[in-house]
């Protein structure tokens, strides 16, 4: 097990060079949030916009569209009621983030199906919160995509069988090996499990425990896959900037919020750019 240091910041984090434009840093499509989870997936997309993604687009219940416009102008809307539309953002798209307060009822189920069947072998596919629970409660087939889980300790245990007091790293990597996926277990120290590596980062703070976190890191997650390469690099350099933005909050501060974390970004990955490839 590798330990995660601050040089995957600046070996992933790339000067941006003069000559590009927005689709230069990719196109991330999200996918959740319904009429009662809605800020799950507003602060999942305004994580991807403030991460650098070129064009962010969240796909989400209709009652969050005057939200979503209010606190996050750089998102474009669209209704995840309309199925074909969302079928033809998912194909239109690099990196698809679902599963943000998108709910465990039929209609949830439905959605995520269809981004199932639509899913590219060369897209990135980054399934969190609900959509995990689904995938586990109704043994969903995982497409042929790069496919990228974060659940947290319960919905690993849902996923993989692996009680909570049983998740060790060689548990974890058997359960792995079968999901042919990267998987960034959640923890008060998050594990990384790539095709053949596994990686632990050592940052983090108990004034990240609120709601919301898991949203947000979902978001770097699309954020930094869309922009950055190779993708197990960007995921470890997403896992690592949240917490050390956390950390950085929680010297004066005793709870940071994960809106706070989004609107650091711009500034943290300034500050800790490498040189353009």
């Amino acid at each position: 097990m590798e330990t995660l240091t601050d040089k995957i910041l600046t070996s992933t984090i790339r000067q941006r060079p003069a000559n590009s434009y927005k689709g230069t840093y990719g196109r991330v499509t999200l996918i959740g949030g319904n009429r009662n989870f809605g800020g799950a997936i507003l602060m999942a997309s305004a994580a991807a916009v403030y991460a650098g993604a070129g064009l962010v687009t969240t796909i989400t219940d209709a009652s969050n569209q005057g939200s979503l416009h209010a606190r996050l102008p750089e998102a474009m809307f669209a209704d995840i009621a309309d199925v074909a539309q969302t079928q033809s953002l998912v194909q239109g798209t690099d990196v698809v983030v679902i599963g943000p307060g998108l709910g465990t009822d039929e209609a949830a189920l439905q959605v995520l199906t269809n981004v199932l069947h639509t899913v590219a072998p060369t897209q990135t596919l980054v399934i969190d919160g609900s959509a995990i629970t689904l995938v586990a409660e109704h043994h969903l087939t995982l497409p042929s995509a790069h496919l990228v889980l974060t659940p947290h300790q319960m919905e690993w245990q849902r996923l993989s069988g692996i009680k909570i007091a049983d998740q060790t790293p060689a548990a974890n990597r058997q359960a792995v090996d079968q999901l042919h996926a990267t998987v960034v277990v959640k923890s008060h120290r998050t594990e990384i499990y790539t095709a053949d590596q596994t990686y632990v980062n050592p940052l983090g703070t108990p004034a990240q425990a609120t709601g919301g976190m898991g949203d947000t890191l979902a978001g770097m997650v699309g954020g930094f896959a869309a922009q950055f390469t190779p993708l197990t690099q960007a995921i470890c350099a997403a896992v690592y900037t949240h917490s050390a933005v956390a950390e950085e909050l929680a010297r004066t501060q005793y709870v940071v919020l994960p809106s706070q974390i989004a609107a650091a970004l711009p500034q943290f990955m300034k500050a800790h750019e490498g040189a353009q490839h």
